[in-house]
């Protein structure tokens, strides 16, 4: 767990001005890597803080790929935070690929369109783990935030359970649900049949298709 702070050596502060107004970026070393949270408006010191954790995703957030719904769900969890009005989102580093790296999760690409391999079992057939990803960086920039409880945009209740094993109190889940597409209807189905997220959106795809 989690529970020392921040050297001066391993966090730097400042605003940063985007499209959907002023953040206060936190970049910050953990676990080897280094992270990203902003901060939009009076989240420090708060209860039942918006919060959303997202895992990096170079081929989604960066490149707009239809294969998954990663960059959407970054877009549509920055703008739920602005609505609100304050919120924190944790940019995770090194958890591309659930955590494999970017080059095994091309090479899973290449069995997942080969093959016909799920998301799932294109990693276990490289001898890769399902997910490694570690949610301790996330919980400890939050703890330098002093949130006291928080919301989570997310539809993995692994995120929910990991969050609070750290000890961050999750009062509530909220979904975050991007409509499916054929090129990622696949990997959200093993992805809500074998992760076990919750996704509805997979059986409204498949009902109008």
């Amino acid at each position: 767990m989690y529970t020392e702070a921040f050297s001066d050596t391993d966090v730097a502060e400042s605003d940063l001005v985007t499209r959907r107004g002023t953040f206060r970026a936190i970049a910050f070393w953990a676990d080897g890597h280094e992270h990203l949270a902003l901060v939009y408006g009076h989240a420090r010191d708060r209860a039942d803080v918006l919060v959303r954790m997202h895992s990096e995703c170079l081929t989604g957030d960066i490149l707009g790929a239809m294969r998954c719904e990663c960059g959407e769900q970054l877009n549509s969890a920055l703008d739920a935070i602005v609505r609100e009005g304050s919120g924190v989102l944790v940019y995770l580093r090194g958890h591309e690929g659930r955590g494999i790296g970017l080059v095994a999760k091309v090479r899973t690409h290449v069995l997942q369109d080969e093959l016909g391999l799920d998301t799932v079992d294109s990693a276990t057939e490289l001898g890769l783990p399902i997910d490694t990803r570690d949610y301790g960086p996330a919980a400890k920039v939050l703890r330098h935030l002093r949130v006291r409880s928080v919301r989570l945009l997310s539809n993995n209740p692994d995120k929910f359970e990991a969050l609070e094993a750290h000890g961050i109190p999750v009062v509530a889940r909220v979904p975050l649900v991007m409509p499916a597409n054929p090129h990622n209807i696949g990997y959200l189905t093993a992805k809500r049949d074998r992760l076990g997220h919750d996704l509805p959106q997979v059986e409204v795809f498949s009902e109008s298709h």
